[in-house]
């Protein structure tokens, strides 16, 4: 796969070219509501390696911050996108409830109420394997 830019010419080997068609359709899948929504997957790419294409002006206020912080600019932006994406995380995966609905869901699982008939019917219509 070759594709082309302004400045440079990228050729990818077939596994790379995989790699860029599934971030590609990743990204239209999480920013197109018309389209299926599937479980996002984790990221796995082998390389320590990151180019990121940013303007002028975001450069230099990173660079910027960088230097108000006395870090270099890696340093700089992989702290803040490591912090911005544990947030990230911790958002999508954690629950916080109150001290009352805490004590209700603990209840509710120690004393669960009984199946209704409603339930029962579609425990029955589970298939046996899931």
């Amino acid at each position: 796969m070759i594709i082309s830019s302004p400045n440079r010419i990228f050729r990818w080997g077939s596994r790379q070219a995989v790699e860029f068609a599934a971030s590609v359709t990743y990204i239209l899948k999480a920013y197109n509501p018309r389209m299926e929504h599937t479980m996002p997957r984790a990221a796995i790419d082998d390389s320590k390696r990151m180019n990121l294409r940013v303007s002028p002006e975001a450069k230099a206020k990173l660079m910027r911050a960088a230097a108000l912080k006395n870090i270099d600019l890696t340093s700089f932006v992989t702290q803040t996108a490591v912090r911005e994406a544990e947030a990230i995380i911790q958002e999508s995966e954690v629950v916080e409830v109150s001290r009352r609905d805490h004590a209700l869901i603990m209840q509710m699982l120690e004393n669960p109420p009984r199946a209704n008939t409603r339930l029962q019917r579609a425990i029955a219509a589970l298939p046996d394997s899931l």
